[in-house]
C-alpha cells in the first residue's frame, strides 16, 4: 500500500496549484465581496486548462483520468475559494456524474462534452419543502405524454440555481411508492414554465447562487430522462462520489487554514517572542495537523478503492462525516490562534470558518452519514419512520 502520489500526479498537483496562486486569488475576493457566481470565462479557462471533468470518460470530452486526480485539482483550487472551485466540483463530483455513469448514450453524448468543454453548467436539484434528508419523501411529479414529459413539482437548496444552464431533477415518474417511483430528468433553463425564487444568501458559501426552482408543467422530451423509476439507487451511488467532492472541499479549507495560521503563528510575536514559541500553540497547531492528514487518507481511501468507479457508501459516508467535523473544528482553532485578526473580515479565517460549516450541511447532513456509517457496519438499512 503506498501513499505517494506518482509522478504524474505530483505534475498534475504542482500545475494546479501555481495555476490556482497566480490566476485566483483576486478573482475569489471579487467573488466574496458581490457573491456573483464564478463567470463563464473563469470556467472556459478552467476548460483550456482541463480542470472540468478531469475523472470523466475521454470519449466524452473529459481527461479520463482517476478520482484521486479529480481531487488533487479540486484541492488545490479550492484551497483558494469554494466559489472558484465549485464549477470544477460540479463537473467532477456533481450531477455530470451521473449523467456519465446512467444517462442514455444520446443524452450522455449531448450533455457531458459541453461541460467538459466550459460552454454548460449543470446543476443537480433534489430537495423539496418536504423531503430533505427524507429525499424518498418528494412530491415533484413527472408524467409522459407520448414523446415528452411534463415536470411539476417545487425544489428547494439548489447550489446553481438561476446560473446553471440545465438541471438534474429528481422526481417522482411512477406511483410506486418511496424510491422505487424516483428517476431523475434534465430539464434546460430555458423550458417554458421553468422559474426560480429569490436568491438566498447564507452565512458563507458565497457565490455559489441558491434558490428555489419552480416547474409548472414544464416539458422535456423523453429524451432527457437520466434515470427511469426505479434508479434512484443509481443516483444515489453517483451522490457518493459527489460526498467525495464535499470531503474535497472541507478538506481544502482546512489545510488553507493550517496553511495561513502556520505563517502566522511563526510572524506573530507576544512576550518577545513567536507565537509558536508557546507550548500551548505547539499543541493546537499538531492537532490540526493530524486532522488534517487523517481527513486526506480517508478521502483518498474512498477514491482509490472506487478506482473509475462509484465508492462505496460507506467510504464515501466517513470521509465526509470526518472531514466536515474537521474543518469545523480546525477553522475554529485557527481562528482562535490569531484572536482579532482571526476575526477580522480583513483576513482570510472567518471566512474559512463560515465556509466550512456548510459542507457539514451540503450534500447530507453529519448526523445522517454517521447513520450511513452505522448500516454498512451491521449490513442493513435503519427505518427512520
Amino acid at each position: 500500500m503506498d501513499f505517494t502520489l506518482n509522478e504524474d500526479q505530483q505534475a498534475l498537483q504542482e500545475t494546479v496549484r501555481k495555476f490556482a496562486v497566480s490566476e485566483l486569488p483576486e478573482i475569489a475576493l471579487e467573488i466574496e465581496k458581490t457573491a456573483a457566481p464564478a463567470s463563464h470565462d473563469l470556467i472556459k479557462r478552467y476548460a483550456e486548462m482541463g480542470f472540468l471533468g478531469v475523472n470523466l470518460p475521454s470519449e466524452l470530452g473529459g481527461l479520463g483520468l482517476s478520482h484521486l486526480d479529480a481531487v488533487l485539482v479540486l484541492e488545490e483550487v479550492a484551497k483558494i475559494s469554494p466559489a472558484v472551485a465549485f464549477p470544477i466540483f460540479e463537473s467532477c463530483f456533481g450531477p455530470t456524474l451521473a449523467i456519465a455513469h446512467f444517462a442514455p448514450d444520446e443524452l450522455k453524448q449531448r450533455i457531458v462534452p459541453k461541460v467538459c468543454a466550459g460552454e454548460m453548467i449543470v446543476a443537480v436539484s433534489m430537495s423539496e419543502p418536504d423531503a430533505g434528508t427524507a429525499l424518498t419523501d418528494l412530491t415533484t411529479k413527472v408524467e409522459t405524454n407520448g414523446d415528452t414529459v411534463v415536470v411539476n413539482g417545487t425544489k428547494r437548496w439548489c447550489s446553481g440555481a438561476g446560473h446553471a444552464d440545465a438541471y438534474v431533477v429528481y422526481c417522482r415518474m411512477s406511483d410506486e411508492p418511496g424510491a422505487k417511483g424516483i428517476g431523475a430528468v434534465l430539464v434546460e433553463k430555458d423550458r417554458a414554465g421553468l422559474s426560480f425564487g429569490k436568491p438566498e444568501y447564507h452565512m458563507g458559501f458565497r457565490g455559489i447562487p441558491s434558490a428555489d426552482i419552480y416547474l409548472d408543467k414544464v416539458e422535456v422530451s423523453v429524451e432527457n430522462i437520466v434515470v427511469p423509476a426505479g434508479g434512484f439507487r443509481q443516483l444515489m451511488e453517483a451522490f457518493d462520489l459527489e460526498r467525495c467532492g464535499n470531503t474535497t472541499m472541507s478538506l481544502a479549507i482546512a489545510q488553507s487554514a493550517l496553511d495561513y495560521v502556520l505563517d502566522y503563528v511563526q510572524d506573530r510575536k507576544q512576550f518577545g517572542k513567536a507565537v509558536v514559541d508557546f507550548q500551548a500553540v505547539q499543541l493546537q497547531i499538531a492537532e490540526m495537523k493530524m486532522q488534517v492528514d487523517a481527513s486526506r487518507l480517508l478521502l483518498y481511501r474512498a477514491v482509490v478503492n472506487a478506482s473509475q468507479g462509484l465508492p462505496s457508501v460507506a467510504d464515501s459516508s466517513i470521509a465526509k462525516c470526518f472531514a466536515n467535523e474537521m474543518v469545523r473544528d480546525v477553522t475554529g482553532k485557527a481562528l482562535q490562534l490569531m484572536g482579532g485578526y482571526g476575526y477580522s473580515t480583513e483576513y482570510p479565517i472567518e471566512q474559512k470558518m463560515r465556509d466550512g460549516w456548510g459542507w457539514g450541511i451540503a450534500g447530507g447532513t453529519i448526523d445522517i452519514q454517521k447513520i450511513n456509517i452505522a448500516a454498512a457496519m451491521v449490513g442493513r438499512r435503519f427505518q427512520q419512520r
